[in-house]
């Protein structure tokens, strides 16, 4: 029997840090050409400043074009819909669709899963949670019909797609009461994927698959994104990945729901990103759990 896998994709979050360059960046690189540089090193980058601000729709067409076929972006989701509105105003669905309206759309095949991050301070309740995730779009239609509700903050909008796409969305929470099977639950009705989050920080970290898919951050073995990871540290993720790729959860999982049993799967797709950018340790250590896997720059393409 052929032995299925499912796409592994090992990058980093973000791409423009000062202090890569003369480290990760040769000296003398034009700060323009960075994210030439770093994609045609890993198969997949974390887009974080789409968290702070609404790009330009230029900015999302030279993203596409600077980067090599088979490329995958993962998309920080608005601060502003999940620290400040948090999803619980009306006006969440305008800024939701302005969200998607900057220019998601742009990056056609390379647009791969969307990111929400939510605050610490934010606690587990069933009901938010549903609302937040029915409102998430399933597919670049409905992503476009929502974007086509945007309001004056997006300059130049853009609502196109050229095909029918699903969608993936995956959630980072860092309150302790979403250790909960019920939140389990919910992510796995609405086929979203709980962050696999490793930090020095006192968020939760646990492992329930809730998706097709698996999302891994890993952001420092030291402070909060600092931090190298060393070689048995490096192993043990690329066991990890390894077996999840192959539809199954590690024997040791941390679980919320430990009773309930995962979505079936025989393969599923897995998305790594280290966030350990101070010190120029996150292109480095994915490039080591690249080579631990024996994966290279454009083989997700293959």
């Amino acid at each position: 029997m052929k032995n299925t896998a499912g796409q592994i994709h090992i990058g980093i979050s973000g791409w423009r840090y000062k202090g890569w360059r003369g480290t990760f960046y040769p000296e003398g690189l034009k700060q323009a050409t960075e994210l030439r540089y770093a994609a045609e090193r890993m198969q997949t980058i974390e887009i974080n400043g789409t968290h702070y601000s609404l790009q330009s729709l230029d900015s999302w067409q030279h993203w596409y074009a600077d980067t090599p076929p088979g490329f995958i972006f993962a998309v920080k989701g608005a601060r502003y819909l999940t620290h400040l509105l948090r999803f619980r105003d009306e006006t969440a669905t305008v800024a939701c669709a302005n969200f998607f309206a900057q220019g998601l759309l742009a990056l056609k095949e390379k647009l791969g899963p969307i990111l929400w991050q939510f605050p610490p301070s934010l606690r587990f309740d069933p009901e938010h949670m549903e609302r937040f995730l029915s409102l998430l779009p399933r597919d670049t239609e409905a992503a476009r019909s929502l974007a086509q509700q945007h309001d004056k903050r997006v300059k130049t909008p853009y609502v196109e797609t050229e095909r029918k796409r699903t969608l993936r969305h995956a959630v980072e929470v860092r309150h302790e009461s979403f250790v909960d099977a019920a939140f389990v639950k919910l992510l796995r009705h609405h086929k979203v994927a709980l962050v696999v989050s490793d930090s020095t920080e006192a968020w939760p970290q646990f492992e329930d698959l809730s998706a097709g898919f698996v999302y891994l951050r890993l952001h420092g073995t030291q402070t909060k994104y600092s931090g190298a990871y060393p070689d048995a540290s490096l192993e043990r993720w690329a066991d990890r990945i390894a077996s999840w790729s192959h539809g199954s959860q590690p024997a040791d999982a941390r679980l919320a729901a430990p009773d309930l049993q995962p979505p079936r799967a025989r393969t599923r797709d897995v998305y790594c990103y280290f966030d350990n950018d101070a010190k120029t340790n996150a292109p480095f250590d994915a490039q080591r759990l690249m080579e631990r896997l024996a994966l290279h720059a454009r083989e997700a393409a293959a």
